[in-house]
């Protein structure tokens, strides 16, 4: 079998999401030779969001496929590369960094992994035809849309009851649907969501989410007794977790929730290797603390490359 094709870089982002485009801009207009490296191309999370409202300077609103595609024509425009090859692993040999796809390598002193997460989704008919239309995983997001509407949130953790009370300062008619009789949430973060008026719904779990252009209702079962019943809803925030993309980099240090942990530079404990975006530990995850991520790691390689 032949040997593969290799090029080298100074830079290799993993991920063309906003952190792994962010970074490639910032990095190939500061003069490294930068290739970002995903099978789909420009886009991750992003292309789920129909109105993009909260990006400081974007305005009007764009869409979230038009966003990226301007994020991906101005990376290029700086002389980033962009490949379209799936990565099968991630190796070092001496100071750089082996990346292996199917049919090429590309080797680097830095590596930026920004190979984001994925929601976990209910899997039930609906769900992804109404995404965008009434179906969303980001209360930050998409939650003004839906200010004084009918608003459900499925989820009985952390994030699922602290987002449902953001959502109860734009609406007061938020329910909560848990298939459990508990919320595996902190009990501060359940007595908060309460006593601001979220309704909770205990036992049951989403058969379907119907509508004709967008969401108007939800199909619930009382897992107890399995009585079935038609509910009326505007709006259908589900969280059911995320699952960070770490399988490349499994060696790195996680958070308890899989995410893998950095310092405030996106640098990891393996020299010349940072993360940044939704893989990444943190607070808060946005489209605007992404491109930042992103940003930030490109400059930590260019100093770490010229020191």
């Amino acid at each position: 079998m032949a040997d593969k094709e290799n090029e080298s870089f100074d830079y290799i982002v993993i991920g063309a999401g906003p952190a792994g485009l962010s970074s490639a801009q910032y990095a190939a207009r500061s003069g490294l030779k930068t290739v970002v490296l995903d099978p789909a191309g420009a886009g991750g999370q992003v292309l789920q969001i129909t109105e993009l409202e909260n990006y400081p300077g974007v305005y009007p609103v764009v869409n979230g496929a038009d966003f990226m595609e301007n994020m991906r024509a101005q990376a290029q425009a700086f002389g980033a590369k962009i490949e379209l090859v799936h990565v099968t692993s991630i190796d070092k040999s001496g100071a750089d960094f082996i990346v292996t796809s199917k049919n090429k390598t590309f080797t680097a002193p830095c590596l930026c992994i920004a190979s984001g997460a994925f929601h976990k989704n209910l899997g039930v008919p609906g769900e992804a035809e109404f995404t965008g239309r009434g179906v969303s995983y980001c209360a930050t997001c998409d939650g003004p849309f839906f200010r004084n509407k009918k608003i459900m949130v499925i989820g009985g953790g952390d994030s699922a009851c602290s987002e449902a009370v953001y959502l109860s300062t734009l609406s007061d008619d938020v329910t909560i649907i848990h298939r459990r009789d508990s919320f595996r949430a902190q009990k501060a973060v359940v007595d908060k969501m309460l006593a601001a008026g979220v309704k909770p719904m205990y036992d049951s779990v989403v058969k379907s989410i119907s509508g004709s252009m967008k969401v108007e209702s939800i199909l619930v079962e009382n897992v107890k007794t399995g009585e079935l019943s038609e509910v009326a809803c505007d709006a259908v925030f589900i969280f059911a977790g995320m699952v960070p993309q770490t399988e490349l980099i499994d060696m790195l240090q996680k958070d308890g929730n899989g995410y893998i942990v950095t310092d405030e530079n996106m640098a990891t404990s393996m020299p010349g290797l940072f993360v940044a975006g939704d893989v990444r530990s943190k607070s808060f995850r946005q489209v605007v603390t992404a491109t930042a991520d992103g940003a930030i790691a490109a400059h930590s390689a260019f100093e770490f490359l010229h020191r």
